[in-house]
């Protein structure tokens, strides 16, 4: 069944968490895997029929084992679920009419039982319902396809398969209502970081068109004055409007919905040049050693997005630093600029291992936001293990051509 994904909507886990899903698909496939065995080995006597085990086994594994970065779009979670189930269901009702011996199949209740968590967590609304009941059925009829007993491995009472489907219908039930909590969650971080930006329009365009206005009036004054020094006022002018638009652009774009009313967040801002206090402040008497390296290619007139982007990049990574790998006892925080993109890298070298409690780390949404922010400025957001392996990096691709820094 599809888990998910801690990599993509986490905030900020290190390498053990990361692995964490893997390792349950992986411990789900081995016993799914053992189960279809014991079947195999149940109907070693030539007395039961092989006829499920070679039908509906390989069409169940196939619908919960597909790798989900390979599966084809037509393999969809009602097609998933309601093919092997109908299989199913069929040769029940074919092997009970023809009298048919055969053992029971504890890989095939699992792997039913599988596709029913998955039919009541992933199928749509209208496809749910009945793709979980065909699961369930076939789930049930079962032990009524053995031929009074014939296996050992067969006694299974129906009351038990009854208890096992409403088991798998209340955890598919709880992952459903764990989704969609998260989407929601997820969906409120982005609107509301959109909100933020939209508040960051004042500051940032107010502070543009503000300059071409006193610009403008010096300019006026110039004509009569001094005019031989109009030609670079009149640039001073034009490279504002350009930073004003483009920053409205950028801003204005994050508002494809309407906001409710009420007061959007005014969190403070910050910028380059407020990184050394941040940095400073986060390491302290007892902190990990924390080291800001700013290359001398950086220009400190960068747009103020881009700085704002910056500093939420470093607020966010050493935030998920102290709250997910307490033990580092060194970080890192590099700036860097080629001329046209300013890098942001946080390393540090903490293993997981000592974190804080649960209701101490957030709700693993900070980097959905932090995301929203980078892409919206045309960046990139990476987050992963160091490639040593010897702890964690968050690193920000942020566009910042030179020609696009203002003079301080």
């Amino acid at each position: 069944m599809d888990l998910p994904n801690t990599v993509h909507t986490p905030d900020g886990p290190h390498a053990r968490t990361v692995r964490r899903p893997r390792l349950i698909k992986a411990l789900g496939a081995v016993l799914l895997s053992l189960a279809a065995v014991l079947d195999l080995t149940a109907t070693a006597d030539p007395g039961p029929t092989l006829l499920p085990q070679l039908v509906v086994l390989p069409a169940g594994l196939a619908a919960v084992l597909w790798p989900v970065a390979r599966r084809p779009v037509w393999l969809t979670p009602a097609v998933r679920t309601a093919v092997p189930a109908v299989l199913s269901g069929t040769l029940s009702a074919v092997l009970l009419a023809a009298d048919r011996n055969t053992a029971y199949g504890f890989g095939e209740a699992a792997v039913l039982l599988c596709l029913l968590v998955i039919a009541v967590r992933d199928c749509p609304p209208r496809w749910a319902s009945a793709c979980g009941v065909l699961a369930g059925a076939a789930v049930v009829a079962l032990p009524y396809r053995d031929a009074a007993g014939s296996s050992d491995l067969s006694s299974v009472n129906p009351f038990l398969e009854l208890v096992l489907t409403g088991v798998a219908v209340g955890v598919g039930g709880y992952l459903r209502t764990q989704d969609q909590r998260r989407r929601a969650s997820v969906l409120e971080i982005r609107r509301a970081e959109r909100l933020a930006m939209a508040a960051d329009l004042h500051d940032f365009v107010a502070h543009h068109v503000t300059g071409i206005l006193v610009q403008t009036q010096v300019a006026q004054l110039l004509v009569t004055t001094e005019p031989e020094r109009l030609t670079g006022t009149l640039k001073d002018i034009e490279h504002a409007a350009v930073e004003a638009l483009a920053s409205m652009r950028r801003t204005v774009g994050l508002l494809r919905e309407a906001s409710e009313s009420g007061t959007a967040d005014r969190r403070p801002r910050g910028d380059l040049a407020e990184l050394p206090d941040l940095v400073a402040g986060f390491g302290g008497p007892v902190g990990p050693d924390v080291e800001l390296r700013r290359a001398p290619s950086v220009p400190d007139g960068l747009p103020h997005e881009v700085q704002a982007a910056a500093y939420r990049v470093v607020q966010e990574a050493l935030t998920n630093v102290r709250r997910h790998a307490a033990d580092a006892t060194e970080v890192t925080v590099d700036l860097d600029h080629d001329g046209r993109t300013l890098e942001v890298t946080v390393r540090d070298d903490g293993r997981g291992g000592t974190r804080l409690p649960q209701a101490a780390r957030g709700g693993g949404f900070g980097l959905v936001g932090l995301t929203e922010r980078v892409t919206a400025l045309g960046g990139e957001l990476r987050t992963g293990p160091r490639r040593d392996q010897r702890g964690w990096e968050v690193s920000a691709l942020l566009p910042a051509p030179e020609g696009a820094a203002t003079a301080r």
